[in-house]
C-alpha cells in the first residue's frame, strides 16, 4: 500500500483493489489470533432447528406481528411447557 490510507482530511479513503490485493492475512499475524472471534458465542441451552405445521390463522397472527415472531412463538410454547410442568 503506497498510498496513504486517508485523504486530506484525514478521513479513511475508499479501499481499491490493488489495496486489498497487497493486504496480509491475519494468519501471517499469530499474536493476533487470539483476539479473532470465530462464530456465535456458545449458548447454555441452544435452540435446535425443526419444521412445524401450523394452522394459517396461527402463523398468520405470529407474522403479523413482525420481527421476532418466530421468537414469540417460542416463548409462547414455553410458558405453556413451564405451566404445564408446574
Amino acid at each position: 500500500m503506497n498510498k496513504s490510507l486517508t485523504d486530506e482530511t484525514g478521513e479513511v479513503r475508499e479501499l481499491t483493489t490493488k489495496d486489498f490485493k497487497s493486504m496480509k492475512s491475519i494468519s501471517d499475524f499469530p499474536e493476533l489470533q487470539g483476539l479473532v472471534k470465530k462464530g456465535r458465542p456458545k449458548k447454555d441451552n441452544p435452540k435446535k432447528s425443526t419444521t412445524i405445521r401450523l394452522d394459517a390463522e396461527v402463523l398468520d397472527f405470529f407474522k403479523a406481528r413482525g420481527k421476532g415472531w418466530q421468537t414469540e412463538i417460542n416463548n409462547v410454547l414455553q410458558d405453556y411447557v413451564d405451566s404445564q410442568s408446574a
